[in-house]
């Protein structure tokens, strides 16, 4: 079977031994390296195991007719675009479970109308990690209140909307919060 593993390996910009060191459990960046060039024979717990490691699907691995590529061809820099130096691919963003997401309708802060922001749904355990992020929160009655989470204490979080000028908001005890994880936009 031919695989795609180098081509996303390198898409996400990770060396042999990242890879390895990320599959659960970890192997040696021998074995990686034979999977990659069929060297040694890619079974489907084997693509299941680095397309975890590597943050795709398993199919996302495998070549498929009906699945079109985004090939790169410049590299833009400090000097300009330039060839890349080597062959390789763009992988797709694809949703994770758990992701939901924002549409910006009108031009605020950093974002501009458009744009589709991602999140990560955070449990109130884990909203120490968003610290410094922008967050949505929801709010009763359907409403949310989506900026920087720049203070967390006692249950509440600190919020900073994302325009200039704005107040702090402080939310108390929300069920959840979604940190936002992507950036969307079309040019």
């Amino acid at each position: 079977m031919i695989t795609r593993i180098r081509e996303v390996r390198r898409a996400r910009d990770m060396t042999l031994d990242d890879v390895a060191k990320a599959c659960d459990p970890p192997t040696t960046p021998q074995t990686i390296g034979r999977l990659e060039t069929g060297t040694r024979t890619v079974s489907v717990g084997w693509l299941n195991r680095i397309a975890t490691a590597l943050g795709v699907e398993a199919s996302d691995l495998v070549d498929h007719p009906d699945r079109a590529d985004l090939p790169v061809v410049a590299v833009l820099g400090a000097s300009g675009a330039v060839a890349p130096k080597r062959t390789s691919l763009v992988v797709p963003p694809k949703a994770a479970a758990g992701q939901v997401a924002l549409i910006v309708s009108a031009s605020t802060g950093d974002y501009r109308a458009g744009d589709e922001i991602w999140c990560e749904r955070l449990n109130p355990d884990q909203f120490a990690r968003a610290l410094n992020r922008d967050i949505l929160v929801p709010r009763p009655a359907g409403r949310f209140l989506f900026g920087r989470l720049i203070g967390r204490e006692d249950g509440k979080l600190h919020l900073l909307p994302p325009g200039a000028g704005g107040r702090q908001s402080v939310v108390a005890d929300p069920p959840w919060a979604a940190m936002a994880v992507r950036l969307v936009r079309t040019l």
